[in-house]
């Protein structure tokens, strides 16, 4: 089994859901969302997202942490304050001395819903359903979990492919003469 924290990073609210891998399903630990008192400046804010992190990585002992790319924004300011919240994000794993899996929006919504364009409620539905959860969870709780639920379903998928050996060279130099 592997324990998979999932991070949706925002500057105001910051999901994490850690899960469970393993046979038959997955199943969630824990989830939640960090609101950094609004009233501390952004480094300070920045601080409390990382501590809180780290209190989440040494409660729950995850194996590997999971987060969300980074995605183009309208708004040039809203996208360089969640890329420095996913920097702390990315520091709090690494000071753990834990690997990170990133995956866009994209490869989240299609992996959990089926489809890349999901609406935020869709994600939310679907993750209580494929965790068995007995209520909806929060929004950004819910974001993090599908996030750590793509990396589940992404690794069950990679672990199922047959590794395939390297070419010997015989056949790299039939496949470049024939090219030619």
């Amino acid at each position: 089994m592997t324990r998979v924290l999932g991070i949706d990073c925002g500057s105001i609210a910051t999901g994490y859901g850690v899960i469970e891998t393993g046979r038959p399903a997955c199943r969630a630990i824990a989830c939640g969302v960090i609101r950094p008192v609004a009233r501390l400046t952004f480094p300070e804010r920045l601080k409390q997202i990382s501590d809180q992190l780290g209190e989440q990585i040494q409660a729950y002992s995850p194996d590997i942490v999971a987060i969300e790319e980074v995605f183009y924004s309208v708004n040039p300011r809203s996208a360089l304050l969640l890329g420095q919240v996913r920097g702390v994000a990315l520091l709090a794993a690494a000071q753990a001395g834990l690997p990170v899996a990133e995956y866009s929006p994209l490869e989240i919504k299609s992996s959990v819903v089926g489809y890349g364009r999901a609406e935020k409620a869709q994600v939310q539905q679907m993750v209580k359903v494929l965790l068995a959860l007995n209520a909806v969870p929060p929004q950004d709780a819910a974001d993090a979990l599908a996030v750590a639920l793509c990396h589940a379903h992404r690794s069950q998928t990679l672990r199922r492919i047959p590794a395939q050996p390297p070419p010997s060279r015989a056949a790299a130099r039939l496949r470049s003469s024939a090219s030619v």
